[in-house]
């Protein structure tokens, strides 16, 4: 073999290096996890069938921020009617503020008479939710179902 027909081998993996290099970057910059939190309210009742609604606002520190609709539906053992104000979500393993809407995993026990606090952690694949709030209520058992998130009042 010619040491002329070697050039070209050479130079193909120069010019691929140029192209690809930006990429790289910019692959990793994609990659990075965001901090998000929800500021919510939710109002609902249980009867064997649980349902809540509530609206709220989630902001992210990488800028993006929206407001959505909340919305719980479950069964299980449960009774009463519950009310979360100035509840607080925390998000973690999301890159982008639309991996933060759909559903999640739910299961909860609660008893609550007049004021109450509340915690739960839920997940959507590999996004999780850690919610917090306090309340008023009469309520009392245990439920399992989903917690939906989408965009928008």
């Amino acid at each position: 073999m010619k040491a002329r027909n070697l050039l070209p081998i050479p130079m193909a993996c120069l010019m691929a290096l140029f192209v690809l290099a930006p990429a790289a970057p910019r692959a990793a910059e994609d990659a990075k996890l965001i901090d998000c939190e929800m500021k919510f309210n939710l109002k609902g009742w249980s009867a064997m069938y649980k349902t809540a609604k509530g609206e709220g606002t989630i902001t992210c520190d990488n800028g993006q921020r929206a407001s959505v609709t909340i919305k719980t539906r479950g069964g299980g053992i449960t009774f009463g009617k519950s009310e979360i104000v100035d509840g607080t979500g925390k998000f973690t393993g999301a890159k982008s503020i639309n991996e933060l809407f759909g559903s999640y995993a739910q299961s909860e026990a609660h008893a609550g008479a007049g004021k109450s606090a509340s915690v739960q952690a839920m997940t959507k694949g590999e996004v999780s939710l850690a919610l917090s709030g306090t309340g008023r209520g009469v309520d009392l058992g245990f439920s399992f179902g989903k917690f939906t998130i989408t965009s928008g009042r």
